[in-house]
């Protein structure tokens, strides 16, 4: 059997070693400082039955995730609510939402994915703007910026220089979850690891956390559109 591969190694100062499985079925390994190669390679080969099974869920899970042809019809997720795409002669831009509808016109159709896209990523930076504003308020925070990425499976990340970064993909998902990964990376402000002081932190600040976590594991791959 082949040797499992580390697709991301990361160190600090931690005591242990932590293995994850990220929803694209890649490895990433939490190391302390000192530990070396043959030691977190032990520790890989302990476990490699859970890994291999944790990846095949993974990929598994891939494979059931929508296919996307942005046509007429197709349903599109914006803050937890399915929406219709609709086609239009007449709109003042490429994509107008409604509150009921999201609309694509007729002039662009044929590159409705990249305008779609575009959309979402202005929604993302207004909405994420708006309520890491709110909740830093609360909790006496501050941060340097907020920052949209492209990210797949990373839904929010704290920057060492205080900025708050998080993937468009996230505005798919329901309030209640986008504003959890909010509060997550806010907390990291304070605490730069998941130790039970962070997450009291987070539980502080929204109680039922880990029903919103439980919602991303298990819905995460449904905000990616295959390419």
């Amino acid at each position: 059997m082949p040797e499992i591969k580390i697709d991301k190694l990361l160190r600090s100062p931690r005591k242990t070693i932590s293995l994850q499985i990220t929803s694209d079925a890649r490895l990433i390994v939490r190391a302390p400082y000192l530990a070396s190669e043959d030691y977190i390679y032990q520790v890989i080969r302990k476990k490699t039955g859970w890994i291999r099974a944790k990846q095949d869920y993974f990929l598994r899970r891939q494979n059931t995730a929508p296919q996307r042809t942005f046509v007429p019809g197709e349903e599109f997720m914006f803050l937890g609510q399915s929406y219709a795409l609709k086609a239009s002669e007449e709109l003042p831009k490429a994509i107008v939402f409604d509150g009921d509808s999201l609309m694509v016109s007729a002039v662009v159709l044929e590159n409705a994915r990249e305008h779609l896209e575009f959309w979402y990523k202005e929604r993302a930076l207004e909405y994420m703007r708006e309520k890491c504003g709110h909740y830093a308020r609360l909790a006496g925070l501050t941060y340097k910026s907020v920052r949209i990425s492209g990210a797949k499976t990373l839904w929010g990340s704290c920057g060492y220089k205080d900025t708050l970064n998080f993937s468009w993909r996230l505005i798919m998902a329901p309030v209640q979850v986008v504003d959890y990964v909010i509060v997550h990376e806010l907390m990291h402000l304070k605490h730069r690891n998941h130790s039970r002081r962070f997450w009291a932190e987070v539980g502080n600040m929204m109680p039922d956390y880990r029903q919103k976590e439980h919602w991303l594991k298990q819905n995460g791959h449904l905000l990616n559109w295959p390419v």
